[in-house]
């Protein structure tokens, strides 16, 4: 059974799984191009963060941070190791796309890495018709970040 927890920082699993996607990023991404939040990032207000769970299995994690009231951004989507390519990224996404829906959000984007550690959520990413789009919200033109974006319709 699939299910979600809201702002659960605290549950030791979901703690280990945001140090380690934290700490990961960090050491890929070149100074001045790394935009990964830490827990404390994702406490604020504009963000709204989720613990996905598969029976009592922790299976991912995301976060929509809102821009604007259209306009959302997805944020630490990260995977546990022993979910990874079993379709779970997906349903990280489509359960972000599913809560996006409920605020009335209508643009979602997302930042992601343009080396080759961030090919697989950048294929992820196109598989869930997202495409590329110019630097939104706060970021600028980087040769290290690939900018991506997509309509939803909120029916």
């Amino acid at each position: 059974m699939l299910k979600s927890i809201e702002a659960n920082f605290d549950h030791p699993e979901v703690n280990k799984l945001l140090t380690k996607h934290f700490i990961e990023l960090r050491t890929v991404s070149p100074e001045g191009s790394t935009h990964v939040l830490d827990i404390h990032g994702l406490k604020n207000p504009t963000i709204k963060f989720w613990s996905l769970w598969q029976n009592d299995n922790l299976f991912g994690c995301g976060a929509l941070k809102f821009l604007d009231k259209e306009h959302g951004e997805f944020k630490s989507i990260r995977i546990h190791d022993k979910f990874r390519n079993k379709g779970y990224g997906i349903k990280v996404i489509e359960h972000l796309i599913y809560e996006a829906k409920k605020l009335n959000i209508k643009r979602l984007s997302i930042e992601t890495g343009a080396g080759k550690f961030f090919e697989p959520a950048r294929k992820l990413f196109e598989k869930c018709d997202f495409k590329p789009c110019k630097p939104f919200a706060h970021y600028k033109e980087d040769i290290n970040s690939i900018y991506l974006t997509r309509l939803i319709n909120n029916e």
